[in-house]
């Protein structure tokens, strides 16, 4: 299904559309009209408007091989699939933030896909000794093993935004990073809104290099070289 009548007939899939920062990302590209073909990959059934024309490719990732073809024909990939310890335990963090994510990097590239563009983490780090920063290490290693023809990868602070879930620790630390990003806007933190348009901005302009790793600071300039929609 097409996602309106911009886009010159290129395609694009999200995977982790039903996360803070891929629906920000999702509201982006349909707004936008950046792609004739918009896909979100995951494991249900979003609630969308009938009228914003995204399909919708339901896959098990515990047999994400068997789900090839949702993978096939899209030029770009938004990788923003991920979980936290706490949620899924320590053995599952590492599955979806690291081994889903790298198989769907795989299908994505035999399916045809140019550029991927991952959302990682501030400090991301292979060797790190801290679990999260290790795995976020791994993975940004194994999606630039794949060699896609142009791999962009974001790494966010803290991000900023309004949970549908309830986590009232995070909420008291989003409300002291806001009252902090007001003093230091770009060293701390960032919102989900500016991730999304800075990830939509690695598209719409020519990368430096095969593999491009963007910091906090340089998501908060992205953010700003794409206009607000309605500004």
């Amino acid at each position: 299904m097409a996602a309106g009548g911009g886009g010159g007939g290129r395609a694009c899939f999200v995977l982790g559309a039903s996360g803070e920062t891929g629906r920000a990302l999702l509201r982006e590209l349909l707004s936008r009209r950046l792609f004739a073909r918009v896909t979100l990959i995951g494991r249900r059934r979003l609630s969308l408007p009938e009228e914003s024309g995204a399909a919708v490719a339901v896959v098990d990732f515990e047999r994400l091989g068997e789900h090839a073809a949702a993978f096939q024909g899209h030029d770009v990939g938004f990788c923003c699939l991920g979980t936290t310890r706490a949620k899924a335990g320590a053995s599952g963090f590492v599955r979806v933030d690291r081994d889903y994510v790298a198989q769907a990097a795989e299908l994505a590239r035999a399916g045809g896909c140019q550029h991927f563009v991952l959302q990682s983490s501030r400090g991301a780090d292979l060797h790190s000794p801290f679990l999260y920063l290790r795995v976020k290490g791994e993975v940004e290693n194994l999606v630039q093993a794949v060699g896609f023809d142009r791999c962009t990868i974001l790494r966010p602070a803290v991000l900023l935004c309004k949970r549908q879930e309830s986590r009232p620790t995070e909420w008291v630390a989003q409300q002291f990073l806001g009252l902090v990003a007001r003093v230091f806007p770009t060293a701390y933190s960032v919102p989900v809104e500016t991730v999304a348009r800075a990830m939509v901005a690695t598209v719409l302009q020519p990368g430096e290099g095969k593999v491009e790793v963007l910091e906090n600071g340089a998501i908060h300039e992205l953010g700003k070289a794409v206009p607000q929609q309605g500004a």
